[in-house]
């Protein structure tokens, strides 16, 4: 009997290890349809879910309904599993070079408790190669068995995309590969029990791990492109927004914009790609040039509303700014690699005063994070606001309402990040990528 038949007829366990914003949805569906175990090394937020709550404020009330999980910071509750999914954070350190820290941890975790016939799938992204040359003469050295023969490894890369309530887990189709045709078909086989939208089946895990790392780098390269046109178009007094609406009635066209490009993907994967290109001696130019450019606009921003305020007779060092948004898109918690942190540091750096503000952001996350505090209260003597984030909350704001927290008598400058005020200000000093 395969696994996924075991699987299925509650015969062996799956874990899921890593419970963050990949692997929380991931576990709580399987165990839907079959036995899951969910490991963490957090306990206070092992404790949140075993509560039914989700730490990352993601999932509705009603998501660990009817779910057969059991939740764990034990490592040794692992080795009652015979399908082990690792989906931890691949994040960058300040080189900007792969961070494999939490993944090796994961990976010597599951050694320690593989067993014969046991299957190990990695869902976090890295670049081509890292799953059969990084992970698994780990997982052999520890375990003291051979993959391929004593135990099964694959690549079934995330596209949780966060904060969106119409492409979820279950919609977006999923990439899976194995290290063997039996191996390939048990993985996909599995994903099927929860993936509505279906299971690609690619040929090798190395080309599983490049498709996944060139879906965020195409991403990134369109972007810096619209970040870079901002800026010309900066200089020409012309609106960027008003210049895509207008080639986006082209049937061809690209939609894509300009904005701060963070998070733990767009603004990470493309230089996964970059070191494993070195390793073959070719150095990217387009990947590299794009990085710098998006990894750039925070500063950017912050230098032209510094420029505005001195063209308004400001005193730079008696100057207070309120910055709307601290995570790294619109409508998640999520800080990490938030590029609005470059922009508060950049005003920083000129003697501004800056209040940060977020209606989804934790303050002690925050605070540890990126050293700043939120505000609850916002005050109503600002030089300047920058709306760096679209949260949905803050779509409903007026010029009125700006006005409203500004200082002599209303008159101020609006820094529209994401151009979602683009015609509707009238009397304030208005300014967007």
């Amino acid at each position: 009997m395969d696994i996924y038949q075991k699987l299925i007829n509650k015969e062996a366990i799956l874990s899921v290890v890593g419970l963050g914003y990949v692997g929380l949805p991931i576990a709580l569906e399987f165990a839907k349809k079959i036995k899951v175990i969910g490991f963490d090394i957090r306990e206070d937020r092992v404790s949140m879910m075993r509560q039914g709550k989700d730490p990352n404020h993601e999932l509705h009330a009603g998501a660990f309904d009817g779910c057969d999980i059991e939740f764990t910071t034990n490592p040794k509750v692992l080795k009652s599993a015979a399908f082990h999914i690792i989906g931890v954070p691949t994040p960058i350190d300040n080189h900007n070079l792969p961070d494999l820290g939490p993944l090796v941890a994961a990976t010597k975790t599951v050694a320690n408790i593989l067993k014969r016939g046991d299957y190990v799938v990695y869902e976090s992204t890295v670049y081509p190669g890292c799953t059969e040359e990084d992970c698994l003469p780990l997982l052999e050295e520890i375990s003291g068995l051979k993959g391929g023969q004593d135990f099964k490894i694959g690549f079934s890369p995330e596209r949780i995309n966060p904060g969106d309530k119409v492409n979820t887990l279950k919609t977006i189709a999923k990439v899976a590969s194995g290290c063997d045709e039996e191996a390939l078909e048990n993985i996909a086989k599995t994903y099927e029990l929860i993936i509505e939208a279906g299971v690609h089946r690619a040929p090798s895990i190395k080309v599983a791990e490049a498709a996944k790392i060139i879906e965020n780098t195409q991403r990134d390269v369109n972007i810096a492109l619209m970040n870079e046109l901002s800026i010309i178009f900066n200089r020409m007094g012309i609106n960027t927004y008003d210049v895509l609406e207008a080639a986006g009635t082209k049937w061809n066209f690209l939609k894509f914009f300009p904005g701060l490009v963070g998070g733990h993907c767009i603004g990470v994967d493309p230089y996964y790609l970059v070191y494993k290109a070195k390793e073959y001696r070719y150095h990217p130019q387009v990947i590299n040039s794009g990085r710098f450019v998006n990894d750039s606009m925070g500063f950017y921003a912050a230098k032209q509303l510094v420029k505005k305020l001195i063209a308004a007779g400001k005193n730079i060092l008696e100057t207070k700014v309120l910055v709307m948004g601290a995570t790294f898109k619109e409508n998640v918690t999520d800080i990490r690699n938030s590029k609005v942190a470059d922009l508060i540091a950049e005003l920083k750096s000129y003697g501004v005063r800056v209040d940060v503000s977020d209606p989804y952001a934790d303050n002690d996350e925050v605070k540890k994070e990126y050293g700043f505090s939120l505000k609850k209260h916002i005050d109503k003597n600002y030089d300047a606001v920058v709306v760096a984030v679209s949260h949905e909350p803050y779509m409903e704001y007026t010029e009125a309402y700006f006005k409203s927290i500004m200082k002599d008598n209303g008159k101020g400058i609006l820094i529209d990040i994401k151009g979602i005020y683009r015609n509707k200000i009238k009397e304030l000093t208005y300014w967007s990528l």
